[in-house]
């Protein structure tokens, strides 16, 4: 189910780019913080998944409030003449690569596992 979702998001995610207008550079640090915030929150919706914890608010909930709370980031830093959307990339990204570990390492075990039982038979 949750790979149905992401193929058809990222389908739809491509259809919209095809049919938008080039996006402009005024706005393209806060698109490019909030795709940061949305991306750590689908790599951890899918390691909550892995460790049977899954909840749908907590996922819904988060992606936005991380994105929009980036953005924020980015907008206050903005006006502050201070770069605070770089602590907001840093900790996103060290949280995917975190979510990333745990992703690998399930489908790591599971392919050997299944080759450990088909070298059995």
């Amino acid at each position: 189910m949750m790979i149905i979702a992401i193929v058809v998001g990222c389908i739809l995610g491509v259809v919209i780019g095809i049919l938008t207008p080039t996006i402009p550079y005024t706005v393209s640090q806060y698109l490019a913080i909030a795709i940061v915030a949305a991306l750590d929150s689908v790599f951890g919706g899918i390691a909550s998944t892995i460790k049977k914890n899954f909840d749908m608010k907590v996922f819904i909930s988060g992606f936005f409030v991380n994105a929009i709370l980036a953005m924020l980031l980015t907008y206050l830093g903005e006006k502050l003449n201070v770069d605070i959307y770089l602590a907001a990339i840093i900790v996103f990204v060290g949280r995917m690569f975190n979510n990333l570990g745990i992703i690998r390492r399930y489908y790591l075990s599971k392919f050997s596992e299944k080759r450990k039982n088909k070298v059995k038979e």
